[in-house]
Order: structure tokens, then sequence, then C-alpha cells
């Protein structure tokens, strides 16, 4: 009896731990749970540095084309305009004691005519004296060559002159430079001590590029063509000679004392010039001078007095012969007034053009000169 009474107090005991237990469990609050760790990002891998750029090649600026003019007398390139300045028309000393004369090369265009005795004289027609360091030597001049200058609305420049020249060139107010009977133009002019111990005093006087820009600066002397100027010249890359006889050797015999030859160079294309049987020589730079064109112009002439002074006839019409790249045509010549420019043209009456370069020009009395050519 008495075990059963400990079983059921036992179980009873039992019953009440139970309830004990779930009471206890009921009262204590959920459990939340944890949160779901965040995924990690990926560790950055640092980027390799980049290598230095090299250094660009410096880019230099395009260079501007240059501009280009042409020079009116000779049809050449030039970096200066001068179309519309004035020329120079210098008388050269051509004696053979003279030699080599200065700065010739230079020139444009050379003219050479008979002056006294048989002897020649030229004048040089420079459109630009500027970087010439010595011309001459400065010889006199005559009434046809201030009628040449004019062709070309020249500044004058010579030493002395016959008195009908200086009577010509007060009257017709030609601008000249004069070192014989000058004023203040006369301080451009010098004496070379050489040439006056070795070829004599009238063969001495010198003047410059540089000299003659800084006098006609200091003036107020037209240096500007005036409105309404025409060009004298005009010029085609077109020989007009071409189709000609052939002419790789031209001889003009002005004189007992002058003869001049031009030998065709086909290497340069330019005639080179002689004169007293020798080489024409430009005394500043030693080189033969050459030209691209020549031309002998026939016209008529009159000695004057016991000096064998001429009177050259510059104005009217005549024939001629043009040569150039080895060729020759006949050509006529005209011209109304000494004012004007001289009017080439070939024997059909087509206005001739000359090529490019300089040009080389013998007047010369058929009757008392020759002119020959193959």
């Amino acid at each position: 009896m008495r075990s059963r009474r400990i079983i059921a107090l036992l179980l009873g005991l039992l019953l009440l731990a139970s309830l004990a237990l779930s009471a206890c469990t009921q009262d204590q609050p959920a459990q939340e749970p944890e949160p779901a760790e965040e995924p990690q990002e990926a560790a950055e891998v640092p980027e390799e540095p980049e290598a230095p750029a090299e250094p660009e090649e410096p880019v230099e600026p395009a260079k501007p084309e240059p501009v280009w003019f042409t020079n009116p007398l000779s049809g050449e390139k030039t970096e200066k305009d001068l179309s519309n300045l004035r020329p120079y028309a210098v008388m050269i000393n051509n004696k053979r004691e003279a030699l080599p004369q200065l700065g010739v090369s230079q020139a444009d265009i050379i003219y050479e005519v008979c002056a006294e005795g048989g002897i020649t004289r030229m004048e040089a027609i420079f459109q630009d004296v500027e970087g010439i360091e010595a011309l001459g030597s400065i010889r006199s001049i005559r009434p046809y060559y201030i009628e040449l200058a004019t062709a070309y609305d020249s500044i004058v420049i010579h030493a002395g002159g016959s008195e009908e020249a200086y009577y010509d060139l007060r009257v017709w107010g030609i601008n000249h430079f004069d070192g014989v009977r000058g004023g203040y133009d006369a301080n451009i002019f010098w004496r070379d001590p050489y040439r006056m111990a070795n070829a004599g005093y009238e063969h001495s006087m010198l003047t410059s590029g540089e000299n003659i820009l800084e006098y006609v600066n200091s003036t107020s002397i037209r240096q500007e063509h005036e409105e309404g100027y025409e060009p004298p010249l005009t010029f085609t890359d077109e020989n007009m000679a071409g189709q000609g006889e052939r002419a790789e050797s031209v001889t003009v015999h002005f004189s007992t004392y002058k003869t001049d030859v031009f030998t065709y160079d086909p290497e340069t294309d330019l005639y080179l010039v002689e004169g007293h049987g020798q080489e024409y020589v430009d005394g500043n730079t030693g080189e033969q001078v050459g030209v691209r064109n020549v031309l002998v112009l026939n016209t008529s002439s009159q000695v004057l007095d016991s000096e064998g002074r001429l009177r050259v006839v510059t104005v009217g019409t005549g024939s001629g012969t043009y040569f150039c790249g080895g060729k020759a045509v006949p050509i006529t010549w005209g011209r109304d007034t000494r004012d004007d420019a001289f009017r080439y043209a070939l024997e059909n009456g087509q206005p001739l053009s000359f090529v490019p370069g300089k040009t080389y020009i013998c007047l010369i009395n058929p009757y008392v000169s020759e002119m020959g050519y193959e």
C-alpha cells in the first residue's frame, strides 16, 4: 500500500516538474535568426602603371608659299615687287683699258652702240641696283643713249657728256646723276686708286648700288612710274625664234676696234658674250656674262664733228634679228617718239615676246658695221 503511495507521489512530482518546465519555455521570447553574412566584395587588383608616353616629334608650322613677282625688264621671278619702280640706266666704259667692267652681269638689259672713233659704249639698264657692291667704270653720255633710257622712264647715271647731251638732259627734264658736273649727286661716285694707277684717270670712276639708293632716297626724285605707264617688254616661255635658222655663234663687227661674239651654250641655254677678243667677264664675280636674248637692230647714223661723235637714230622703224636658244629669226622694230618703248615684231607682224632672262641689244649701222651667224 505504502509503495503505491510512493509511486503516486513520484508521478505527481514528475507532472508538476513537466508543467513548470513548459511554463518557463513559454515565457522566453523567440530568438531572432542571426542575419546572413553579406558577401564580401572581391578585392580590387591594382592596375599596372602605364608606361610614360614617348614625346611627340615637334611639328614645324607649314611654311607659307612664297609670293613671287615678275621683273618687268627680264620677266624673271623676284621676291620684290619691282613693277612700278623706275629703273637705272648706267653709262658703262667699254674701252679695252677699262676692263674688267663691274656689276654688268646684274643688268637686265645691256645696249651697245658705237660712240666715236670706232669705240663703243654700253648703257646697262638695271631694274634694281640693290646689292651691287661696285659698278662701272662710269663714262660720259650722248643724246641717243638718253633716248634709249627714256624708253624705260629711267634715272640716268653718267660721268660727263657731250654739250648736246647736257642740253637734252636739261631741256627734257631727265633725272640724272653726274660724276663730273654734278652737285650733291656727284658724291655717289669715287675714283678707284688701282684703276687710276693702271688704267688711267678717265677709266677709274665707280659707283655702287648702296650709294645710288642712299642718295635717291634722300631726295624728292620720283622713284615710281607715273600712272598709265606700261611695261616695255612682254615675255613668254615659248622661244619665238625656235623655228628659225641655226645661230649658235653670232658675230657683231661694230668697227675695226670692237667685235662681239655671242656663243650659245646648250647647258645653260645662254649666249656667252666675248668682246675685245676675250671673255666678257664681270670683275665683281669673275664669271663670264651670259644672256638669254640677243637683238641686233639696224639703224642709221652720221658723224657730227671732227671728234667722230655720232647721231644715231632711235626713233622710227627698222629691221633686225632676234637670237634665242641657238636660233635666229628676222624681226622689225618701231618707235614713234623718244618717250615710247620699242615695239618688236616677227616678219608676219606678230608681236615679239622674249624668253625670261637678260637681254643684250646691239644697235648698228649696216653700212659701216656687220653682223653674221652660223
